[in-house]
């Protein structure tokens, strides 16, 4: 099975956002947001995940990526 690849910090560097502001602008903890930028989580919420595209003004898409050849971590 593929793996879900997580982009956040390629599309903050493209709009040269830092975490903290990223953070103060969604409304979600640093730490919790550094665990996404990471890859460090297993789920994300849809409100959460729609702040951060009104935020970055990107798509779900720039930061998702699904790689069917990478193997899931267990």
């Amino acid at each position: 099975m593929g793996k879900i690849i997580l982009r956040l910090d390629r599309v903050m560097a493209d709009r040269k956002m830092s975490l903290n502001e990223l953070s103060e602008k969604v409304g979600v903890a640093n730490v919790n947001l550094s665990k996404l930028k990471n890859g460090h989580i297993s789920a994300v919420r849809f409100s959460t995940l729609s702040a951060i595209c009104e935020a970055l003004s990107c798509q779900p898409g720039d930061i998702l990526e699904y790689d069917p050849t990478a193997e899931e971590e267990e």
